[in-house]
């Protein structure tokens, strides 16, 4: 195995034709009447009170570690909750022990902490909005400025160093020394051990940090690889993230089934039957975004409704309008009047009613929980993304590639991140209403991040070579037409570059967005980020097998004793032609 530097290249497909929230090519998820067949509401309640019993259990555990005798254990025990998925009970405990040792650890007793130890403490500080210096890594460097050689016989140490890594701001070029340092030794140590199955799970962790991953994705190789049976609260632990997954399930499968069949009752897939017609995958994005709480049903149903219109308008742009009648449809967006129907052609027409419909209630619904009418903002972003539709039509129908850095702009724009996290917004409650100290326009440059995220993991998995056949280009299409000459490796290499910097950014916007009013919007930005990989990790058959492995472990456990919970294998990713 070589031993240069671990880069987190994307899984992508080269030859896989990505568009942007989709591929409407390759593999994809199931459609709605590739449902899993028996599904139904009537499946077995999770026994309530055994969930608030193992709550109560681990509460009691975590209590009694949150003391300065053994900081490292407690720091341990929270660093499981949170790969576990289960932090949401916790939040009041977790904060409490950090910011006890937040406050009593000083920088003079830095000298004294294990490799292990203290990225481990950065990285819980930062992960929480708690702000420490990369420069603190500096005491684990020799006197010629390097890091130490012999933290290279600690492996565990070089993974957290690794994991601590990729919490780093723009600038700081120690974090960035410090991941490849890691990552070099951490693959030459597992090299030296000639164990083909612990290389593969080693290279699946550095490329599934912690920090830029679904915690439910990554539990079961923390379970077996990191605890080892260390310690007594290791049980309780499983045994309650066993049952959280159980109740997540029932409540995120009833969530499926009225998304389908708002969907179905909607009628658009028969009119428009080139267009996808996905609700599993639509709804994956905002079960993702908002699973840190449970209790957000209603938001993960309404997110994902807007999620399917983005498909939809699209497919729209894609494979049905002529450049006039998609003129002509931006027009109507930015009108947003129900008069405007008369103007356009009749396949246009039953989808137009139904965004303003749909977003018209989402709005209302908002203004009668909130207190806030959103209405403006849903329809001045949903007019932003079919402007950048419009302009990307143009481009691409005179053949005239723009420079990669217009492209990027209105790409951020055309990804639908911004209608996504719009939405998402509003429907958590933030807004001016009711005293609000959270505005919109201070999320801009984290939904920027999030966007600019999206839209180069989307290309990298578009441009198969240097004449790709699709219509919509991509960034590395531009950035190779800007540099002549500059060969496919290179220009992919610079995109990979682009988004490791681009989670510095979002990483940083987290800290400016430190309100506790802005945490839940935090916390499903960057599932939202942390999806993108998954949606996109395309393997060498054109297959999701990532995004595949996380949606039955949250929908469809094949380990569940609900009978009626059964998935059909060969359906739950068809391809579409």
């Amino acid at each position: 195995m070589s031993n240069e530097p671990f880069r987190a290249t994307p899984y992508v497909c080269t030859g896989a034709k990505v568009q942007k929230w989709s591929n409407n090519a390759d593999q994809d998820m199931a459609t709605s009447t590739e449902l899993p067949h028996n599904l139904s509401g009537h499946t077995v309640a999770c026994n309530r009170d055994e969930l608030v019993g193992g709550i109560e259990d681990v509460k009691q555990l975590l209590l009694s570690k949150a003391n300065l005798d053994d900081p490292i254990e407690s720091l341990v025990m929270v660093d499981a909750i949170e790969r576990l998925g289960i932090s949401s009970y916790f939040q009041q405990e977790i904060e409490t022990i950090l910011r006890q040792q937040y406050i009593a650890t000083t920088p003079s007793v830095y000298g004294s902490y294990t490799l292990h130890h203290f990225s481990l403490f950065f990285r819980l500080l930062r992960q929480h909005g708690h702000y420490i210096s990369a420069d603190v890594f500096n005491n684990f460097k020799d006197k010629d400025g390097s890091l130490r050689k012999e933290l290279g016989q600690d492996m565990r140490g070089l993974m957290e160093l690794y994991e601590a890594a990729q919490l780093s701001l723009p600038g700081e070029y120690i974090l960035d020394e410090a991941a490849a340092f890691s990552s070099k030794l951490i693959l030459h140590g597992c090299s030296m051990t000639h164990h083909n199955c612990s290389t593969i799970m080693v290279t699946n962790r550095l490329r599934h940090p912690h920090h830029k991953s679904i915690a439910k994705l990554t539990e079961k190789d923390f379970l077996l690889e990191d605890l080892k049976g260390m310690y007594e609260w290791e049980i309780p632990l499983r045994e309650l993230a066993a049952m959280d997954l159980r109740k997540g399930q029932l409540v995120y499968q009833e969530e499926l089934l009225q998304v389908s069949k708002w969907w179905n009752e909607l009628g658009i897939a028969e009119n428009l039957q080139l267009a996808r017609n996905q609700p599993l995958k639509w709804y994956t994005w905002s079960m993702a975004a908002l699973v840190d709480d449970i209790s957000l049903s209603a938001q993960r149903v309404e997110l994902t409704k807007s999620i399917a219109f983005i498909y939809l308008i699209d497919d729209i742009f894609d494979l049905y309008g002529t450049l006039d009648e998609l003129t002509i449809f931006t027009e109507a967006v930015n009108k947003w009047d129900y008069a405007a129907m008369d103007t356009l052609p009749d396949y246009m027409k039953m989808c137009y009613r139904a965004l303003l419909d749909v977003t018209n209630e989402i709005g209302h619904k908002i203004y009668k929980k909130h207190g806030n009418d959103p209405i403006d903002s849903l329809k001045t972003t949903w007019a932003s993304l079919c402007n950048a539709f419009l302009v990307e039509a143009k481009w691409f129908a005179c053949g005239d590639l723009p420079s990669a850095e217009e492209y990027l702009e209105n790409g951020k724009v055309s990804s639908g991140v911004d209608v996504a996290m719009v939405h998402m917004f509003f429907l958590l409650g933030l807004g001016e209403a009711n005293g609000g100290v959270i505005h919109l326009k201070d999320t801009s440059k984290l939904i920027s991040s999030v966007a600019t995220i999206l839209r180069l993991w989307d290309d990298l998995g578009s441009a198969k070579d240097e004449h790709q056949d699709g219509k919509d280009g991509s960034y590395i299409e531009c950035y190779m037409k800007d540099h002549l000459g500059l060969p496919l490796a290179q220009a992919r290499e610079h995109v990979v570059d682009m988004i490791a910097n681009e989670w510095k950014s979002l990483n940083k916007e987290c800290f400016c967005l430190n309100h506790p009013q802005a945490s839940s919007f935090k916390r499903a930005s960057l599932n939202l980020a942390r999806m993108v990989s998954l949606m996109y990790s395309y393997d060498d058959n054109h297959q999701l097998p990532v995004l595949e492995e996380y949606v039955k472990f949250m929908l469809f456990n094949e380990t569940t004793k609900d009978s009626t919970i059964i998935y059909r294998k060969e359906n739950l990713f068809n391809s579409i032609p």
